[in-house]
Formats: structure tokens, sequence, C-alpha cells
């Protein structure tokens, strides 16, 4: 069985240095991050809320004819 090696850094580092989790504010590698991270709970956040009965995709087809 192989070992892993004991001396890894405790965070994760992008490749500009600074760690990946970071909020900073920017054009940076840690941006993307956060905007998918946000995109992910707005879109969880979106789904609760249809299956909660306020479908604003359901009325927006409705208005439309469909």
């Amino acid at each position: 069985m192989e070992t892993r090696p004991t001396d890894l850094p405790t965070t994760s580092k992008a490749f500009n240095g600074i760690d990946r989790n970071a909020f900073i504010f920017g054009w940076n590698p840690q941006a993307e991050l956060w905007n998918g991270r946000l995109a992910m709970i707005g879109f969880l956040a979106y789904l609760l809320w249809d299956l909660a009965g306020y479908s604003v995709l359901r009325d927006v087809l409705n208005l439309v004819g469909y």
C-alpha cells in the first residue's frame, strides 16, 4: 500500500498562489469558484421555490400560450 507524504499544505493553492477558497474581489481564479457556488445556490433556491408551488416558468409559459 502506498503512503502519502505528510508535508502537504493544509489548503489548496490556485495558480496565482492564493488560497482557492479566499473571497477576493476582481478578476481572479477564486471569482470563478465563488460564481459557480452562488449559481448552484440560486438554482437550488429556484427549484425549491418551484416545488413549493410558486412556478415562475409555468406562469410565463401560461402567458405566452403554451
